[in-house]
């Protein structure tokens, strides 16, 4: 079966290389569906998640700003930022969500806040994946 080399990179190194069956990022048109042989393009990034499946298994990043290039074997994110879900911080997540809506109350109009809002939010929906998903495999009364 064919797979996709994805490469997900940011300024400060490599998030993520795996192979995988398929990937799903948020282009700036909307949510992008890529499988192996997909047509090349290249499109914005916007704020939100990337999940890659390899056999069955999921992986979920949090990724802000930057590009998705695709050609038939290789997908390739240069994202701004970028997290894999296990390593998100959720009570950072949660404090800068509390943080950018107050600042948000205060001033409606505020750009930089409403960013910094959708930001944390995404950042919070990725690691709640992550939790149900391992809460989910783990069988009760084990941990």
């Amino acid at each position: 079966m064919a797979k996709l080399n994805v490469e997900l990179v940011t300024s400060e190194g490599r998030v993520l290389s795996q192979e995988a069956d398929f990937v799903l990022a948020p282009g700036a048109a909307g949510d992008l569906g890529v499988l192996p042989h997909h047509i090349p393009l290249l499109t914005p990034l916007r704020t939100g998640e990337v999940m890659v499946r390899n056999e069955g298994v999921e992986e979920y990043l949090f990724v802000s700003g930057g590009f998705l290039e695709v050609l038939p074997d290789r997908v390739v994110i240069l994202a701004d930022a970028a997290e894999r879900a296990e390593d998100i911080d959720q009570a950072r997540a949660e404090a800068a969500r509390r943080t950018a809506e107050e600042v948000l109350a205060e001033n409606a109009g505020d750009a930089m806040a409403a960013a910094k809002l959708e930001r944390a939010l995404y950042r919070l929906r990725v690691a709640e994946v992550r939790r149900r998903r391992r809460d989910h495999a783990t069988p009760p009364g084990e941990s």
